[in-house]
C-alpha cells in the first residue's frame, strides 16, 4: 500500500525545519524517561536479544542510539529522508545504522527481513500517527520484520491523551511551542481506540505476549513548569509458539 505522498511530504517539511538540539521536538526526550523504561518491559520477553534491533519511525534517533548500547546492531528506519539525515548528523560515531524506509509498505519490510533475518522491533507512537488506512498495513510489516524468533515492543498514545492534546491546542495562547510545529505540519495526531492495537495485532497473526499503561514523557512543560506526560498503552508481541 504504502504512505501517501501528501503524509511524507508533511513529515519532510516537519523534519527539514525542526531544530537541531537535543529536546527540540514534542516527543524526543531522554531515553531515561522513554526507551530506558520501555525495555525494562520488553527485554524479560525478548526469546533472541541476539537479534538485531529495528527501531522503527526512529525519527532523530535519540532513542536509536541509547538501544544501540543494548543491542548487537541496530538499525533505525523512518519514512522521512530529512529524519534520516538529522539522526546520522547526531550519530557522527556511527553507534546505530539509519536509513529510509516506508514501514507501511509490506515489500520493504520483507526486503529488510530478507537482508537481516528476524529482528526485534521497538516502535514508539508511530500508529497514531499514521493514516487511517496504514496502520495494518505497517502491523503487517511488523510481523514480517520479526519473523518467528523476533519480538516487538509497541507503545501508543491511549485515547485518554486526546483529550490532552485537545486541551493543549486549544488553550488560550495557543499550543505551546513545540507541540504548534506538529499541526503547522499536518501531522495532527490521530486517535486510536484502545482496542484497536490488539486486533491490528491479532490480524497481523501476531500474540499480545504482555501489556500495560505507562505515561510517555515529552518534552514540553506546562506554564506552572510541570512536564507534559500523555497517557498510553504498550504492548509486546509475537508470533505464538
Amino acid at each position: 500500500m504504502g504512505i501517501t505522498s501528501r503524509y511524507q511530504e508533511a513529515w519532510e517539511g516537519f523534519w527539514s525545519e525542526a531544530p537541531r538540539e537535543p529536546g527540540a521536538v514534542f516527543w524526543d526526550s531522554e531515553p531515561a524517561l522513554t526507551a530506558g523504561i520501555h525495555l525494562a518491559l520488553f527485554e524479560p520477553h525478548l526469546t533472541a536479544p541476539g537479534l538485531a534491533l529495528v527501531d522503527l519511525g526512529c525519527g532523530n534517533g535519540t532513542q536509536t542510539r541509547f538501544l544501540a548500547d543494548r543491542f548487537p546492531r541496530v538499525l533505525g528506519v523512518d519514512v522521512s529522508a530529512a529524519a534520516v539525515a538529522h539522526a546520522r548528523d547526531a550519530d557522527p560515531a556511527g553507534q546505530a545504522e539509519f536509513r529510509q524506509l516506508d514501514a507501511a509498505e509490506k515489500t520493504e519490510a520483507e526486503q529488510l527481513h530478507a537482508e537481516l533475518g528476524d529482528v526485534n522491533v521497538y516502535m514508539r507512537g508511530v500508529l497514531h500517527q499514521c493514516e487511517v488506512a496504514d496502520r495494518q498495513p505497517l502491523v503487517d510489516s511488523i510481523a514480517a520484520l520479526i519473523g518467528e524468533r523476533g519480538r516487538a515492543f509497541v507503545v501508543e498514545l491511549a485515547e485518554a491523551a486526546g483529550p490532552v492534546l485537545r486541551g493543549l491546542v486549544q488553550a488560550a495562547g495557543g499550543p505551546p511551542p513545540k507541540l504548534a510545529p506538529v499541526f503547522a505540519h499536518g501531522i495532527a495526531p490521530g486517535e486510536v481506540a484502545d482496542a484497536a492495537v490488539p486486533e491490528f495485532v491479532r490480524s497481523a497473526g501476531l500474540t499480545v505476549l504482555a501489556s500495560g499503561s505507562l505515561p510517555l514523557t515529552t518534552t514540553e512543560f506546562t506554564a506552572d513548569g510541570t512536564r507534559i506526560e500523555l497517557p498510553s498503552n504498550w504492548l509486546v508481541v509475537g508470533h505464538p509458539g
